[in-house]
């Protein structure tokens, strides 16, 4: 008789896969996580193979020119900590090729792959768009032994996402919405997100599904004039976006535009639902469905991740 499969051992440098990977039942095979994996709460006690080389507080402004700087010069605002993460021996890494500002690349894992025991299986996700996702996710499942639980949730997460799409279907009007993932610079929200304001009911106005964010200029968002804006900036919890506001206000044209004068202006918590290429995805476009369309879309259980937040003229 065979001896029974050694369980893996996974490092998930996602924050998103980290999240998949506790839903999948595989919290005890989790050996390390990155500084930025935060959920669900019961891996705070994980051991963590990375750091931000981004020394806090800093402004947005400020994160935006350490970014730009570190791209420039080829490098990552990331470090690994190659030793601790020799010592825990993981036999499946798990990364993403996406953004080098999100998580440890593939290409410089590659690098230090000879140098781990083992060596480890490398697995990168690399996804544009939502479908991406939801087959990255199934990847994961392959890797990992958990397909058949990973194509139930990934078939109930469809049903969900098609049930949003039904009722929005059925609407007259797509506003023009406007998500920033950034305020100072003001960026797009890119990716998948385009894909889940037009399947909430609305109408991207600068983001293409499928693209990469890309840095606005206000004059370009006061001609979109959007009706509906959502500030949900990446790695950002309510908290921190809340900081972002008067920087906001303070764009020219604010007071011009569309979603101003209608109060159609909200605070979402882009790093739990639109940032992070994890299974929140799926709350974060019906809590934007029910924030476009309350009357047709029912409010989900995520909906305390969205703030309406007053114009500069309206008491707070």
């Amino acid at each position: 008789m065979k001896p029974p499969r050694s369980p893996r051992r996974i490092a998930s440098l996602v924050p998103g896969v980290t999240e998949l990977l506790c839903l999948l039942g595989l919290e005890e095979q989790l050996v390390a996580i990155s500084h930025e994996c935060d959920f669900p709460p019961g891996i705070q006690q994980l051991p963590r193979v990375t750091r931000s080389l981004l020394d806090p507080p800093l402004s947005s402004q400020q994160i935006d020119q350490a970014v730009r700087e570190q791209a420039a010069a080829d490098g990552s605002t990331l470090a690994l900590d190659l030793p601790r993460l020799q010592s825990l021996a993981p036999d499946l890494m798990i990364t993403q090729s996406l953004c080098d500002v999100c998580a440890v690349g593939a290409r410089d894992l590659q690098a230090i792959l000879r140098d781990l025991p083992g060596p480890p299986q490398l697995l990168a996700i690399h996804p544009q768009s939502l479908d991406d996702l939801l087959a990255a996710f199934l990847e994961v499942a392959r890797a990992t032994d958990t397909l058949p639980l990973a194509q139930r949730l990934v078939a109930g997460w469809q049903a969900r996402c098609a049930a949003v799409r039904s009722r929005s279907a059925q609407r007259d009007h797509s506003p023009r919405t406007l998500i920033l993932e950034w305020v100072d610079p003001p960026f797009n929200a890119g990716h998948w997100t385009p894909q889940l304001v037009d399947w909430a009911g609305g109408h991207s106005v600068s983001g293409i599904a499928g693209q990469p964010s890309r840095p606005l200029d206000w004059t370009e968002i006061t001609q979109a004039d959007p009706e509906v804006l959502v500030v949900a900036c990446c790695g950002f919890d309510l908290a921190r976006s809340r900081q972002e506001l008067p920087l906001l206000r303070q764009a020219p044209g604010f007071t011009d535009w569309s979603c101003t004068r209608r109060g159609e202006l909200y605070l979402m918590d882009g790093n739990a639902s639109f940032s992070r290429s994890g299974p929140r995805l799926i709350d974060g476009l019906e809590v934007l469905a029910h924030t476009l369309h309350p009357t047709w879309h029912p409010a989900p259980p995520g909906a305390s991740l969205v703030e309406r937040f007053p114009a500069a003229d309206e008491p707070p």
